[in-house]
């Protein structure tokens, strides 16, 4: 029986939990479990699938993970909790012997700061125990890097040049909110920018660099460097790239709140002292912010996330590849109740679940998704919801 732990009933969770449902040829058992039960209840009669059990978890203690793994034995577990608890999850799946799944690296609670190193740090314990650990499979990461292996199997001989560009050109009504977590939201934009080019990362001021560009059936929109995690795989398993940068849309009114935000201490992730008690602002913030969950009934408009490359084709000769999806925030909440950012994120989790399940990708070991074969994922991707297009020869727009 192929029965998977779900860790996270937000709102990527709530597309997993859909989509898996879906399939119940492939997740003959579901189980949701969070830290507050009720919302995994709820979850649950929402989408009214017979196979579906719900449990509760602290996911920042092993020994509560391991309690969960040891009462309902999965075969894998598909983290959508938080950054931060990537390691405590990682841990108690080793310990019980249960594959692992997630969309996003690790970051300390401390420090606004990620990198897969300690992810990695398991690669060896997980090939002794014969299990797979599928790092990043959401869309960036996720897509973004199965993308790039496309793109190198199918087009380059010889990639030499990535930018990844995700647009949001969606409009939820609020003044500001973030379309995910707004903690990990905020402290992944106000960090410094950073890309890789001729073998070295070049740092630069936070949203520093930026240029408009246009992105398919939305236009032109200002586009800001930033950096993000799926780079620091993707130069190492396509060494020939010189140079490879992510980009993100911004309107002026989201960085007119975030630059008070900031200025005004509300994005410090350190404890200060409130009424005698500690508290951490960017926390208090999240706290009082629109749930990211509950932007989706409103929300109008599209993404738009694809990979631009440039280098030399099969034959030899100068090539581009623009590979993109676009994806409507109202169509995803029709299917799921959720918006399209976590849309985005939780189709790719169910289908790199769905191709560890039907054999497709076990690799033993810890493992970005761009080490795998991209074809039969970026198949199934199309059949669930994220079609995927791919313009050749076309002009990238960067000019440097």
């Amino acid at each position: 029986m192929n029965k998977v732990v779900i860790i996270g009933a937000g709102g990527v969770g709530t597309v997993v939990a859909h989509k898996c449902a879906q399939h119940p040829d492939v997740f003959n058992e579901i189980v949701i479990a969070s830290r507050t039960k009720e919302k995994c209840d709820a979850l649950a009669a929402k989408i009214g699938a017979p196979n579906i059990t719900t449990d509760s978890v602290d996911a920042d203690s092993v020994e509560q993970l391991c309690e969960l793994f040891r009462r309902h034995k999965p075969v894998l577990c598909i983290n959508v909790a938080l950054p931060y608890q990537d390691l405590t999850i990682m841990e108690a799946c080793l310990q019980c012997g249960v594959n692992y799944l997630d969309t996003a690296n690790y970051e300390p609670k401390d420090e606004a700061h990620f990198e897969y190193s300690w992810q990695w740090a398991y690669r060896e314990r997980f090939e002794k125990a014969g299990l797979t650990a599928i790092l990043g499979c959401g869309f960036d990461p996720g897509v973004s890097a199965i993308f790039v292996a496309y793109a190198a199997k199918h087009h380059f001989s010889e990639m030499r040049y990535l930018d990844i560009a995700d647009c949001n050109a969606g409009n939820h009504g609020k003044a500001f909110a973030t379309n995910f977590n707004p903690e990990i939201n905020i402290r992944e934009i106000t960090q410094k920018g950073k890309y890789w080019l001729d073998g070295k990362w070049v740092e630069t001021e936070n949203l520093e660099v930026h240029q408009p560009l246009n992105y398919p059936n939305i236009g032109e929109r200002e586009s800001y460097l930033l950096y993000h995690e799926e780079l620091e795989s993707l130069v190492l398993n396509f060494p020939t790239i010189r140079r490879a940068r992510f980009w993100m849309t911004f309107g002026q009114e989201y960085l007119t709140h975030l630059r008070v935000i900031q200025d005004i201490g509300m994005a410090r992730i350190d404890p200060v002292m409130y009424n005698g008690q500690e508290i951490v602002p960017i926390q208090f913030l999240k706290a009082v912010l629109p749930d990211p969950g509950s932007l989706g009934e409103n929300y109008t408009g599209e993404t738009s996330i694809g990979c631009r490359i440039s280098g030399l084709d099969k034959q030899g000769n100068e090539s581009t590849y623009y590979i993109y999806n676009n994806c409507s925030h109202q169509d995803a909440y029709r299917e799921t109740g959720a918006q399209a950012v976590s849309y985005t994120t939780g189709v790719p989790a169910m289908v790199g679940a769905m191709m560890f399940l039907t054999g497709k990708w076990v690799m033993p070991g810890v493992r970005n998704v761009e080490e795998f074969d991209p074809d039969p994922f970026l198949d199934k991707l199309a059949e669930c919801g994220l079609p995927w297009h791919v313009i050749t020869g076309g002009d990238l727009e960067f000019r440097d």
